[in-house]
């Protein structure tokens, strides 16, 4: 296993996945572009992951959609566009292609596939290995952020830390503005609720939220319901403390980033916005329910309360770590909440 050494034109990175998995991925996309300054890097990813690019654009310089591919889980495979899409892949002739999706069950073969001059990955024992100069084994355990950056640092990318980024911009808060119900929202007199999640299995009992909900409005605190419009459904059979505002499916990627940003913490099950909320040093209390917490968990535990057990997560415990932020010192103030 060494460094790349040759300079690099183009670079296409494969990762295609949710929200929560690319922003974990942002401390290794940092060093990548730190190593290739000059280098064009391009993302292949999942339909959404578009506006994650616009949103990075410091790190990546292009997307290109990703239809799928039998034994991938997350989008249904559109058989019929895979030969135009390696076609079109192939044409660009990249000098480096990336497996940053996982283990390499399956993405490996794919990945070479892209036709790069390169490839380089992750590989299980046993596993296809493109180029065993440029892969190394996956790691069974570790925090999928240090997983990642121990791929950059492989390839010869320098130590820029582990903090995660969401960047947000001015357009941000003035979209927020125009949701009805949502300007009158007072920084740090919210708390944000998020009972959804992609996986079902993910999702804490609806009913358990708003109890806790309950219990937060009782501090004077409003809250504020996110989550996608298949969601809102879902949320319409808990009872929710009088002046809840529900936001689901009315905010986009930028507009739930400032709605996070400004709130005085955030309850959520183990998805896509507690990283969100890690990225914008917004306290929060993460649901856990069976997934692995030992690779999402964010790494400052002070800030953010992942609870975990096989025998469930119960209302007390939820609210006891909720209030203990409540108490602590980790305010608005400290995170400097202003528009961008």
């Amino acid at each position: 296993m060494g460094t790349v050494v040759a300079p690099l034109r183009r670079v296409v990175i494969f990762r295609a996945l949710q929200l929560g998995d690319m922003l974990c991925a942002v401390p290794a996309l940092r060093a990548m572009r730190a190593a290739w300054t000059e280098a064009e890097i391009v993302l292949v990813g999942l339909p959404w992951a578009r506006s994650f690019v616009a949103r990075f654009g410091r790190y990546l310089d292009g997307f290109r959609e990703f239809p799928g591919y039998p034994g991938l889980p997350e989008r249904p495979s559109q058989i019929g566009r895979i030969p135009a899409f390696l076609a079109a892949i192939q044409a660009e002739r990249f000098d480096l292609a990336i497996q940053l999706h996982g283990s390499g069950s399956f993405v490996n073969p794919l990945t070479e596939l892209f036709g790069a001059t390169r490839c380089a990955g992750f590989a299980l024992p046993g596993g296809y290995v493109p180029d065993p100069d440029l892969f190394i084994p996956w790691p069974e355990r570790g925090l999928e952020i240090r997983r990642l950056l121990e791929l950059a640092s492989s390839l010869g990318a320098p130590d820029l830390g582990e903090d995660l980024e969401f960047p947000l911009e001015q357009p941000d808060f003035q979209a927020l503005d125009a949701i009805d119900g949502a300007r009158e929202l007072e920084p740090g007199r919210y708390v944000c609720i998020h009972a959804g999640a992609s996986v079902p299995e993910r999702r804490w009992p609806v009913e358990r939220f708003a109890a806790v909900a309950r219990q937060l409005a009782g501090h004077g605190l409003r809250i504020v319901l996110t989550g996608t419009g298949s969601e809102s459904e879902h949320l319409r059979w808990a009872s929710w403390p009088d002046g809840s505002l529900n936001l689901t499916g009315r905010t986009d990627l930028g507009t739930l980033g400032v709605l996070i940003r400004q709130a005085r913490q955030l309850v959520c099950n183990d998805t896509g916005v507690s990283h969100i909320a890690a990225a914008l040093r917004v306290p929060s209390v993460v649901i856990s329910t069976g997934h692995n917490p030992e690779r999402w968990a964010p790494i400052d535990s002070h800030r953010h309360r992942v609870l975990c057990h096989e025998t469930g997560v119960n209302v007390e415990e939820v609210v006891a770590h909720a209030e203990q932020l409540l108490g602590s010192d980790l305010s608005v103030c400290e995170r400097a909440v202003q528009r961008a």
